[in-house]
């Protein structure tokens, strides 16, 4: 397994990222985009950001779904990542959940794939993506919102920065009475690689846990993430 979790950014804002990113795909297959997050009449200009963004790790060919039924019935096999994009969390959860892309997506894993998310396709990756909650609006009534919880039962949310922080931080602080927290800026990503946890980035990232906050440099992540 190796999943980039990235907070929000692009193209020269997680330059060093996708740099890391090129070296662990095979660049022989496409890349598999998924902006399932979006609504279906942003997808053209899915297309066409995609389009650009994938010249930053070497790679020209990809293709995109547009729908959970047409996700369900690709072959992972056949492509070098999962490329899965922002926009509205419960959305896209949502559609992983449908036609059993979300199993589908923890055995592509668990057999050595690999996962790029950004922003919402970062958020589903943790433990629960009520994180999200003053962010990304649940208006299609989600009721399950148990991410993959691949980061030491912690949750992500993204884009942080200091009007974000002042927006989230009281709703952070009670959410994370019971759900951990590790709130992200734009340009920070986390990498996972097996049972390894690494950060990609320069930017310090705020953890929310039993009501407090603090703020984090890459250096004491491991330990706080490891501590009982």
């Amino acid at each position: 397994m190796k999943l980039f979790l990235c907070g929000g950014g692009c193209g020269k804002q997680i330059f060093n990222a996708y740099q890391k990113f090129k070296k662990v795909i095979d660049k022989s297959k496409p890349i598999l985009y998924i902006p399932l997050a979006m609504e279906e009449e942003m997808y053209n200009s899915c297309y066409e950001w995609f389009s650009n963004e994938i010249l930053n790790f070497g790679l020209t060919e990809f293709e995109m779904v547009k729908s959970s039924l047409e996700l369900s019935k690709k072959d992972f096999t056949k492509y070098s990542a999962l490329f899965i994009g922002g926009g509205n969390t419960y959305k896209l959860l949502k559609d992983l959940y449908d036609n059993s892309n979300y199993n589908k997506i923890i055995d592509y894993l668990k057999n050595g794939g690999i996962v790029f998310g950004g922003s919402a396709g970062a958020i589903i990756f943790g433990k629960d993506i009520d994180s999200c909650l003053l962010e990304d609006k649940n208006n299609i009534n989600l009721k399950d919102t148990k991410g993959f919880n691949c980061l030491n039962e912690y949750s992500i949310l993204c884009h942080l920065n200091k009007s974000k922080f002042k927006k989230n931080k009281d709703y952070l602080r009670k959410y994370s009475k019971s759900h951990k927290t590790i709130y992200l800026p734009e340009e920070d990503i986390i990498y996972i690689s097996n049972d390894k946890i690494k950060f990609i980035g320069n930017k310090k990232y705020i953890i929310f846990k039993a009501g407090n906050c603090s703020l984090h440099n890459f250096a004491n992540f491991k330990k706080d993430m490891y501590d009982k």
